[in-house]
């Protein structure tokens, strides 16, 4: 099963819009197939009293047609409707030579399949190509992501990472214990299709960096051999792919003696750069003194952080890994942190 987010969208709205083309296509070329034309008269129009319509809305109508084939007179229900449709109106019909009894009005319904199959399939595409050429021009123009090598300070520093909430065009921030910023995504473009536009933002550096961020994709096995798979597109690179590349692997399991609160441990080339911890949105201690029940209950996208390193850019891209996907270890699965607890490590 997909979610209906980023390319599983797109894959749900490319199947939908197959289905309309063929079922456009089948009735209106070959549903007819064989039939005749000949011209009807409406005779009368009343609402279906099956139908019970929404509030505001009206049902739809039972619209009657006569017409003669043959020299015999034929009464049959009209299959379209149109505001114009009156008693009295003539419209062209199709009816089978075998059995004149059976009519199609012909160009109705399956056209308006056909339109909206094309539009979506068109959507689609034209997405698809502007994702494509919105990657190639942000690397022509800033190249392939490169961060700085680790560095390691003499104390280690607790900081806290937000999710904005509340609000489609989402962002993330590090901070310290003094809620100074150090580092931050702002959404600058927000998309439904195609991949969210962000900076980021080095404030120990004063260096911002410009990134294209895909929706969340989600693949869920409903298995206990197949763990379900999270992961979104960074700069149209799959994210666990991207960190890969840079050496980072992640372990997660549940911190002992806190129900439910992930502890997760962060390695670059093997060598732990960061542990942090999921928290409520009140990572800050004195907040979370004020709102006591609600500091139990972890919030996907807040985390406390523990690291000696200077270096915050790939520290944060991997925290946002987390925070986006709901992913638990490197892999972008979400069954290893509690795997890892029950092994016990």
């Amino acid at each position: 099963m997909f979610s209906f987010k980023g390319p599983g969208l797109k894959i749900f709205a490319s199947v939908l819009a197959a289905i309309a083309l063929i079922a456009g296509i089948w009735f209106t070329f070959f549903q007819s197939a064989g039939f005749e034309k000949t011209t009807a008269t409406i005779v009368s129009i009343q609402d279906d009293p099956d139908d019970i319509p929404e509030e505001g809305s009206t049902p739809n109508r039972i619209i009657m047609v006569k017409y003669t084939v043959n020299g015999k007179e034929y009464t049959a229900r009209l299959d379209t409707d149109a505001p114009n449709y009156a008693v009295g109106t003539t419209v062209e019909v199709q009816y089978d030579p075998k059995n004149p009894g059976t009519i199609h009005s012909g160009f109705g319904f399956g056209i308006y399949l056909i339109i909206a199959g094309g539009a979506i399939l068109a959507i689609v595409i034209v997405s698809t190509i502007v994702q494509k050429v919105s990657v190639k021009k942000l690397k022509e123009t800033q190249g392939e992501t490169v961060y700085a090598p680790s560095e390691q300070g003499e104390e280690e520093r607790e900081l806290y990472f937000i999710t904005d909430v509340g609000t489609p065009k989402y962002g993330h921030r590090l901070e310290d214990k003094n809620r100074k910023v150090l580092y931050e995504a702002k959404m600058t473009k927000f998309a439904v299709a195609t991949p969210y536009r962000f900076d980021f933002i080095d404030h120990t550096k004063n260096k911002t960096t410009e990134h294209l961020v895909g929706q969340q994709e989600e693949t869920d096995w409903n298995s206990l051999i197949l763990d379900n798979h999270y992961t979104f597109k960074l700069d149209g690179e799959d994210i666990w792919k991207h960190l890969k590349r840079n050496g980072i692997t992640i372990t997660s399991r549940f911190a002992s003696g806190k129900v439910l609160v992930g502890a997760y441990n962060i390695c670059r080339n093997d060598i732990e750069i960061a542990h942090m911890e999921s928290t409520s949105q009140y990572v800050h201690e004195e907040d979370e003194e004020k709102h006591k029940v609600a500091s139990k209950i972890p919030v996907r996208g807040f985390y406390r952080v523990y690291t000696k390193e200077k270096n915050l850019d790939l520290l944060f891209v991997t925290i946002l890994a987390v925070a986006r996907s709901g992913a638990n270890d490197s892999k972008g699965g979400g069954r290893s942190i509690l795997f890892n607890t029950i092994k016990g490590e």
